[in-house]
């Protein structure tokens, strides 16, 4: 079943459209967000420094863009969440620590690629 609406590259630019509307509303409100940004605005220039091996650049380059994505994500299970209501509830809480988990595993991701890529270049 088709769902009705825009169909080829009017839904495409109107898709477009709302996944800056979600950059920009995870820049506003997400302060984790916003550093996290501020880290892949470091290191993703940095990497082009650091080697010229594509497959070690592309880990460089991909990694804190995958905090990114899972920050976004997290913060969406976070909206929808806050959304049903402020009273603690153990599914909520889940929810919510699952997401921040998701996260932390995001952020040791980029560590140990950046210490190992770095590790085999400089030692």
């Amino acid at each position: 079943m088709v769902k009705p609406g825009k169909t080829g590259v009017t839904r495409i630019i109107h898709a477009c459209g709302y996944s800056m509307q979600g950059i920009r509303a995870a820049f506003e409100y997400e302060a984790a967000f916003r550093q996290e940004m501020l880290l892949a605005i470091i290191l993703i220039p940095l990497a082009f420094f650091i080697t010229q091996d594509t497959v070690k650049l592309i880990l460089l380059i991909t990694t804190p863009l995958l905090v990114l994505v899972v920050e976004i994500l997290n913060s969406a299970i976070e909206a929808v969440v806050d959304r049903f209501g402020e009273e603690h509830h153990e599914l909520s809480g889940r929810a919510k620590d699952m997401g921040s988990a998701a996260v932390f595993i995001s952020l040791v991701i980029v560590v140990v690629v950046w210490a190992l890529i770095l590790c085999e270049i400089y030692l």
